[in-house]
């Protein structure tokens, strides 16, 4: 991989090679890993060299014990009374979770949305290069979103193929969301998030998520709503 030795060496502590241990991480552990890699390229930016976990833990938000745990799956151990390197533990985090590869995203939908999400400047600092964005309505294609220009998505996989796309987010409304998710499958694209308020149907292979904001916001509002309301039981 690049950027980093993925041999079972490493200076603070035992390492597995990450594309063996990358299949073992369990998927929460994984959502931590994203946090405690934001946490260290902070750190990184404040000139930092070493961080211990009790210090990273709390930056992180979670206990000291869950970080060790989670680290352990990438098969970073950090050295007691020393603690870990804050560039090499960032790196092989970002190694594990294939940060390191070269990922090129097309987003299918340029509603407010989409425009937004193209002109997020979070995605390059963190491997994620946008390089297209389609709209079917034709008053919107050919206007520019930030540095990119609107495609026509009836030209989505020549246009797919052309810039090497790998990830795709879709940004539709639910009616057109699976007929579209299809096009993308068949263009060869096996990473999909999608934000359209619909279940999607995808083969074996095809890795989706769904990011669904109203239900969010009511897991939200159940929790606001009980944090609100006198503790009866009493």
């Amino acid at each position: 991989m690049s950027s980093l030795d993925s041999s079972p060496r490493a200076v603070n502590g035992t390492v597995a090679p990450a594309g063996e241990i990358a299949k073992q991480i369990p998927p929460a552990a994984v959502a931590r890993l994203t946090i405690y890699l934001r946490a260290l390229n902070t750190l990184l930016a404040d000139g930092v060299e070493r961080v211990s976990s009790e210090s990273l833990a709390e930056a992180s938000g979670v206990s000291s014990s869950t970080l060790r745990k989670d680290l352990s799956y990438v098969g970073s151990y950090g050295t007691r009374g020393v603690g870990y390197e804050v560039q090499y533990l960032s790196r092989h985090i970002s190694a594990a979770l294939g940060l390191t590869h070269d990922w090129k995203v097309a987003i299918v939908g340029a509603g407010n949305l989409g425009k937004a999400l193209a002109r997020y400047d979070g995605f390059e600092s963190r491997g994620f290069d946008v390089v297209a964005i389609f709209d079917a309505d034709q008053l919107v294609v050919g206007n520019e979103v930030g540095w990119l220009r609107v495609s026509d998505v009836a030209d989505l996989e020549t246009v797919l193929r052309r810039t090497g796309t790998n990830m795709v987010v879709l940004a539709l409304p639910a009616a057109v969301a699976q007929a579209v998710c299809d096009r993308v499958v068949a263009a060869g694209v096996h990473s999909i998030l999608s934000f359209a308020p619909v279940m999607l149907q995808v083969p074996d292979g095809v890795n989706l998520r769904k990011v669904d904001m109203a239900t969010e916001l009511q897991i939200l509002a159940y929790h606001a709503q009980r944090a609100q309301t006198p503790d009866q039981t009493a």
